[in-house]
């Protein structure tokens, strides 16, 4: 299953791509690199490929870093019982899970041991805002990674369009070089 897959202009292996919904993470193959025997491509181990780091459903992503920012808000600014901490740690682990579901398997990953869960008791309202105040520092970082890896495909795309524009287009059929066929005389 030797399946090389196109990058997008301007990326390169380890950059961040947001997929649409349904599409898989893909792996970036670098230009020039050939697959080498056995199926692995240079510089890869046979066990698994890089996977680019994506996020799969980024509105899912919007509206959970949106709601986690309101309640680290809202935690702020009124103080919390032990039944709303309690249920403040089930809303920021449930957070947690549905933003690893929306992540590719590697950004996932660094979100698990980013976001460590709490023990069983319940937690302290220190401990509730600084939870919530790192998930969000994380998420505001992801959103940063994904505009600065947006501008730089950006930034590419229009490298590639001035530099088709700067070879021009091919001559017509008549030719570039001798007078035209006919004078162009108007009525």
């Amino acid at each position: 299953m030797d399946q090389e897959t196109e990058q997008p202009a301007g990326a390169k292996a380890g950059d961040a791509v947001l997929l649409e919904p349904g599409e898989r993470p893909s792996v970036l193959v670098p230009p020039g690199a050939a697959p080498a025997p056995g199926g692995a491509r240079a510089g890869e181990e046979e066990e698994g490929a890089d996977v680019t780091e994506s996020v799969q459903q980024p509105a899912k992503v919007m509206r959970i870093g949106s709601m986690v920012k309101q309640l680290l808000d809202e935690v702020r600014a009124a103080p919390l019982d032990e039944a709303s901490r309690t249920r403040l740690r089930e809303i920021y682990e449930e957070s947690v899970r549905e933003l690893a579901g929306a992540l590719s398997p590697d950004l996932a990953a660094e979100l698990d041991r980013m976001a460590l869960p709490f023990d069983d008791s319940v937690p302290s309202e220190g401990e509730l805002r600084i939870a919530q105040a790192q998930l969000v520092g994380w998420l505001e970082g992801l959103f940063h990674g994904i505009q600065a890896t947006l501008l730089a495909q950006q930034m590419a795309a229009r490298a590639q369009l001035e530099e088709m524009r700067q070879r021009g287009l091919p001559p017509g059929p008549g030719g570039q070089d001798g007078p035209p066929a006919r004078p162009g005389t108007y009525l």
